[in-house]
């Protein structure tokens, strides 16, 4: 058997949400080949699985065979019913993950959702989400969040935090920050470029000329400005409704929102069950199922594995043009 480059990994996530039947209804499909991290106990009654030592193991397997390199936990996992004594071993899962594809084990990092109470709760975890952690794992690396789907990219310039908020959280060190990261991000890792960008106003209509607000006069349009005089194809700030249509899409490859919902509301209603969450300024390759452990379908046959299947097509993607 012909040997290929280094597989993926996908970490396990919470193992009483949905990763472990996510992952197990990936097994013998046409994807490219994974490894799952985390306790074999914890995939569902009947899963074919095989045990292996390293990645590169998985390579010799069928592919109806799910390649693990199991992690031990402490806890079974009850579907719907998080546990916090399974909070060191879902990190383990994650930080094993990312060794491996430090090493050069792995082309790239696939994680399932987590629940950051239930890890606080369990083991002092110190971080709002993964972004977070997967940058501290990386050295302390400047991240931003893209949600991608065959039709939109788009990415929150802020992310997780009250809407009274953002306003002064945006400034325009941040926003270039944003920007700067998003436009090395598309040429490294989606073979553009000269990536097209669109920048959201922060206020309806984009402040009509300052009628609704000043954001955009006094702090977006004078960075785009001074973006666009060293080479950077941007538009905006432009009104966020009219942002979305199809024809709108089309002149752009990524989107830059001001805040959580203006960008993440548009691809969900695009896409809402394949939508890949993708970290942006990571020196590896992670991508996550736009979504979370839906404890509430849990167990119950509901749950739909599109966007993991997404996430590992497109971590896929990245890993091969990194290798071009």
């Amino acid at each position: 058997m012909a040997i290929g480059p280094a597989p993926l990994v996908v970490s396990c996530g919470d193992p009483s949400g949905i990763g472990p039947e996510i992952v197990a209804a990936l097994v013998g499909t046409d994807l490219p080949r994974f490894v799952w991290l985390g306790d074999p106990a914890h995939l569902p009654p009947g899963t074919d699985w095989a045990a292996v030592e390293a990645p590169g193991a998985a390579l010799a397997l069928p592919a109806d065979v799910l390649a693990v390199l199991p992690i031990p936990f402490v806890a079974s996992a009850l579907p719907g019913q998080p546990d916090p004594a399974n909070a060191p071993g879902i990190i383990a899962a994650i930080e094993r993950g990312v060794a491996l594809v430090q090493a050069g084990q792995a082309a790239g990092l696939v994680t399932c959702p987590i629940n950051k109470k239930a890890l606080k709760d369990g083991a002092a975890f110190a971080f709002p989400g993964h972004t977070e952690f997967l940058a501290h794992l990386a050295g302390g690396c400047d991240v931003v969040m893209m949600l991608a789907c065959d039709a939109l990219r788009v990415v929150p310039a802020t992310i997780h935090i009250p809407l009274s908020e953002v306003p002064q959280a945006l400034t325009a060190e941040g926003l270039e920050r944003v920007i700067r990261i998003t436009h090395a991000g598309l040429m490294r890792d989606f073979a553009l470029p000269a990536p097209r960008i669109a920048v959201a106003g922060l206020n309806p209509h984009a402040g009509e000329g300052g009628a609704m607000g000043h954001e955009e006069i006094t702090l977006i349009a004078p960075l785009l400005d001074r973006l666009r005089a060293e080479g950077f194809a941007l538009t905006g700030p432009l009104p966020a409704d009219t942002m979305f249509h199809p024809a709108a899409r089309a002149r752009y490859d990524a989107a830059i929102c001001m805040y959580h919902d203006q960008a993440l509301i548009p691809i969900k209603t695009l896409d809402f069950a394949s939508g890949v969450n993708v970290t942006l300024g990571l020196p590896f390759i992670r991508t996550s199922p736009d979504h979370g452990t839906a404890y509430d379908i849990a167990g119950k046959g509901l749950a739909d594995p599109s966007s993991l299947r997404a996430a590992v097509v497109m971590a896929d993607q990245m890993a091969r043009q990194r290798r071009g």
